[in-house]
């Protein structure tokens, strides 16, 4: 697959993500956008993810920057889950079990094409704490390994001014039901 965007296409994404960059400025203090701007120029291939991230839905933000690896992280800041992100279960097994009614792909194989990771539970909470998100949806969230095999899968959103964690089947897929990506840039 082509992990390259067209002049015109850079343009616009590097024009997006520094209007929202300006217009959010809470979610990332003491940073600049020059140097944010010098590591997306140095990597093409994560300006690639950020614009499929755009295109689903994500409205990617800059949330923090992470000192021992030197990149700034970005995260989907849609006020709901990525609509084009949504009606997913959570992985391939997931996705094979399901013998009628299939979603057309599953959260982990869709954030592999675009190039990011799904939120933690830990990293939920702290882009709860930049802002309210998923008050009428849910976002799918990264499922430890002891409780996928056991059939099940994690999700939050916030509802009563909390965050909540749930379970769910990974084979079920919902309108409402999307997920967050991280990316380091």
């Amino acid at each position: 697959m082509n992990k390259a965007l067209s002049v015109s296409q850079e343009q616009n994404i590097l024009s997006i993500l520094e209007r929202r960059f300006e217009d959010n400025t809470t979610r990332h203090k003491n940073l600049q956008w020059n140097e944010i701007l010098k590591k997306l120029n140095a990597n093409p291939e994560k300006l690639w993810s950020l614009n499929l991230m755009e295109e689903t839905g994500g409205e990617p933000d800059v949330i923090g920057f992470d000192i021992e690896t030197n990149q700034y992280i970005f995260c989907d800041c849609s006020v709901e889950s990525p609509k084009g992100r949504r009606s997913l279960c959570y992985d391939h097994s997931a996705l094979e079990s399901r013998k009628e009614h299939k979603p057309q792909n599953s959260v982990e194989a869709l954030a592999d094409e675009i190039g990011i990771d799904v939120l933690t539970e830990t990293q939920y909470r702290e882009l709860q704490q930049l802002g309210k998100f998923d008050l009428k949806t849910s976002s799918w969230i990264q499922t430890p390994e002891s409780i996928r095999k056991l059939g099940g899968a994690l999700f939050c959103d916030r509802r009563y001014d909390a965050v909540f964690v749930y379970h769910n089947g990974a084979e079920s897929y919902y309108a409402a039901r999307g997920f967050r990506g991280i990316l380091k840039v």
